[in-house]
Order: structure tokens, then sequence, then C-alpha cells
């Protein structure tokens, strides 16, 4: 068997926080939800079962975290400072493809929800 990649994912990552362009937004936040697929150029932890041969999920949510919590206008600057954020600090990763989705935007539907999907490569 060959391997010829893989991807980490995260899904449904549940976090509060203050991102929009209207103030009341920022002040009051909102829920997002937030899925990422990284993919990998090294599968060296296939063969040894090492963390050092791949990625940390417990990193990639800490990194998600502490972007979240710095308030931006657009959820399309909040992904790619996220993804900024992995690129720079995981040399392994090629690919990101994240979905940044805002419960309830102040739209006014019931049960609406707004999303941002950015594709990137190193």
């Amino acid at each position: 068997m060959q391997i010829t990649g893989y991807n980490i994912e995260l899904r449904d990552i549940h976090l509060y926080a203050h991102h929009g362009v209207m103030p009341q937004e920022r002040e009051v936040g909102a829920w997002f939800i937030i899925d990422i697929i990284l993919s990998l150029n090294n599968h060296s932890c296939t063969e040894s079962d090492s963390i050092e041969g791949t990625v940390s999920y417990a990193d990639i949510y800490e990194i998600i975290c502490k972007e979240m919590k710095e308030p931006s206008n657009l959820l399309e600057h909040v992904c790619k400072r996220i993804c900024d954020r992995i690129y720079s600090t995981f040399v392994q990763v090629e690919n990101i493809e994240i979905t940044l989705c805002k419960e309830t935007p102040p739209m006014g539907g019931d049960r609406l929800k707004a999303a941002v999907t950015l594709k990137s490569e190193r």
C-alpha cells in the first residue's frame, strides 16, 4: 500500500466570540462553529505511531481559540489569521480548508446561519 497523503480534521468547534461589522455584534458577541481540514505532506506517523510525525489536534484547537478571541469585522479575516498561524507553526501542513459559521447573525432570520469557507495552500 502506498499512502499519498492524509488529512487532520476538527469538526464542530463551538466558540463564543465578538466578530462582526455592526457595533452590536462586536459588543454582544455570538456563537460560532468552526470546521477545519489540514492536509499534511509527512505521513511518517502512520508507520512510527509517534506524535512527532504529525500535528496535534490540541495544538490546532489552541490556535483556533486564540485567534477567535481577537475581534474582527469579517469572518474572512479571522479564517486567514487562523491559517497564517497554522502555516507558521507547522511546516508539514500543505493545505487548509476552514469554514467559520456564525449562528443567528443579525439579519432577521430565525435559525439563520452565515458561513465563510477559506481554502489555502502553502
